[in-house]
């Protein structure tokens, strides 16, 4: 069972909306890539929704009922509400993981869907990303973690000389 985190602007279709609907079709999505992420999903899939716009932040969870890839360039997959985070996370505090360094959320900006690991999944719900959950050691890996790399190609020139 795969995970995805995806994107809603809520001003258009909201976490709330999906809600009220209980299940609803995702589709409308441009990006090539987000598409064929798409077309990878399967019923039982967890998902991560996440607001864009001014919000920017992981809202709540669903998963995937169905998923109808008989049209490759715009496939259908339909979706389920699930529980609202009790502490949704802001894309400022998912940044300061180390956990989401080499995810296509922080390196493709403008993709409307990304995979998650197990670990990545697990932190968005359970909340511990939450500035407000007290991520000073999240903090304080990921500044060793961006020094580390920041040191890493002096260290490279000092071993070849």
């Amino acid at each position: 069972m795969a995970r995805w985190l995806v994107k809603s602007e809520p001003d258009v279709f909201s976490y709330d909306d999906l809600v009220r609907a209980k299940r609803e079709g995702w589709d409308g999505i441009r990006s090539y890539q987000a598409r064929n992420y798409m077309r990878e999903m399967r019923k039982g899939d967890k998902l991560v929704i996440y607001h864009t716009g001014d919000e920017r932040r992981a809202v709540g969870t669903a998963h995937v009922l169905s998923v109808d890839a008989t049209d490759p360039k715009v496939p259908l997959v339909k979706i389920a509400s699930g529980k609202a985070l009790p502490h949704p996370v802001a894309l400022s505090d998912i940044k300061q993981s180390v956990l989401f360094i080499d995810s296509p959320l922080l390196r493709i900006g403008r993709l409307s869907v990304v995979p998650l690991t197990d670990t990545q999944y697990q932190a968005l719900l359970s909340g511990e990303l939450c500035t407000s959950k007290g991520s000073a050691m999240t903090k304080r890996i990921w500044m060793c973690v961006s020094l580390a790399l920041a040191l890493m190609p002096t260290v490279a020139l000092a071993a070849q000389a």
